[in-house]
């Protein structure tokens, strides 16, 4: 397990506050602070949740050919609906980011934020936490704090099964188009 030092931290938190827009740089910080105590329920460590929820965020406000130029660097195809919606690639270029940039190495703070839209099939528990922490962080109109408690009553795979498929229901009801690859998240959270 990698420990975060104050001084990457601090260089990571730096360039989101300059990257994002004062909005986004605080929906971050309470993606990173939901991160944190979601964290502490299921068992993870809080100091990596709280440091990929602040990250995820910083290609969010990328242009379409920059998102595309990061992401494509990570060697993944980029799929029919990622060319399409180009600001879903934000998760995977700001773990590229991360890496190249910032040195970061941890498994799990790449997949956390590489996958932190659409989830996936394989996600490890802190990519999980950060996922739904993305979706349910208080400035979300859902959230509150009775929203909250009865979500945190659950397992951490129902938690984020109940957020999918309100995601999902969200997308399909204002006729948006749903990632195959986030089917699949929900199916792996069944089985």
């Amino acid at each position: 397990m990698e420990a975060i030092s104050k001084e990457l931290f601090d260089r990571v938190r730096k360039y989101a506050m300059g990257a994002e827009s004062p909005s986004r740089f605080e929906h971050s910080i309470r993606v990173a602070e939901t991160a944190r105590r979601m964290c502490e329920i299921y068992g993870e460590d809080a100091e990596k949740g709280y440091f990929a929820g602040m990250a995820h965020d910083i290609c969010k406000d990328f242009d379409d050919e920059t998102l595309i130029g990061i992401a494509s660097r990570d060697g993944n195809p980029i799929s029919d609906l990622e060319r399409e919606k180009p600001g879903l690639l934000h998760g995977r270029a700001a773990a590229v980011k991360l890496r190249e940039d910032f040195g970061v190495q941890d498994a799990e703070i790449l997949q956390s934020v590489e996958r932190h839209t659409l989830g996936g099939a394989d996600l490890c528990p802190l990519a999980k936490i950060v996922f739904a922490a993305d979706k349910i962080e208080p400035g979300r109109p859902q959230s509150s704090q009775e929203y909250l408690d009865r979500l945190f009553s659950l397992s951490l795979n129902q938690l984020v099964l109940a957020v999918v498929d309100e995601n999902i229901n969200y997308l399909l009801s204002h006729g948006r188009t749903v990632a195959e690859e986030s089917y699949n998240f929900r199916k792996s959270l069944i089985d």
